[in-house]
């Protein structure tokens, strides 16, 4: 059993500021230190299984009444439909990896980072990542060279409405510099785990 209870790490931020690239590093800086310390949340959906998928692996797969009923019952944070198919996160997987120590690290959008806030309140800290300039953003969006000129636009001026959203968030991170950065999240991990509210039993034992 950890010494300390898990922290749900929910980033967000515009199309091409970098967040996977990040929490990859993230991720790889807090296996370093602690392996296992790191827990992977499954999604659930109501598409079928493709090619050799499988239950409780690469996604809980249920019916559309399962997963409406999961809805009704409190047991999915949050959920997006995407092609006909829901796609939601599961909260009690989540709230067995918290409980075990284990950190889980989510790349989501704004409302799934505020929902996940709401669902799990203290166990949960919200970043939203910043780019250093918007001219930065589009080069980077221009550089992946996957989009059209139409697409790109549409993202910048989704961007621009997301990122005056950030002051809904915790804490803001700018990634101008991949490392440091990823530090600057770890930082914000640590920093959250020795807050007092979140350590009164040791207080408690010593006095």
């Amino acid at each position: 059993m950890s010494e300390f209870r898990g922290l749900i790490v929910a980033v967000s931020g515009p199309s091409g500021v970098g967040k996977g690239t990040v929490l990859a590093r993230v991720e790889e800086l807090l296996e370093q230190a602690n392996p296992g310390s790191v827990g992977h949340s499954i999604s659930v959906t109501t598409r079928a299984p493709r090619g050799q998928e499988k239950d409780g692996v690469e996604y809980y797969f249920r019916t559309t009444e399962e997963f409406e009923q999961m809805i009704k019952d409190g047991k999915i944070v949050e959920y997006d439909k995407y092609v006909d198919n829901y796609y939601g996160t599961p909260s009690e997987p989540l709230a067995e990896m918290v409980g075990k120590g284990q950190d889980v690290l989510f790349d989501i959008t704004i409302e799934g980072s505020l929902a996940l806030n709401r669902k799990f309140d203290v166990d949960t800290v919200t970043i939203f990542i910043l780019p250093p300039s918007m001219e930065e953003l589009e080069n980077r969006l221009r550089g992946r060279g996957t989009e059209t000129e139409e697409k790109i636009k549409k993202r910048l001026e989704q961007a621009r409405c997301e990122i005056k959203r950030a002051g809904e968030f915790e804490y803001l991170v700018t990634n101008d510099d991949l490392e440091k950065a990823a530090r600057e999240i770890l930082a914000i991990i640590t920093a959250e785990k020795l807050k007092a509210s979140k350590n009164i039993k040791a207080v408690k034992e010593l006095e």
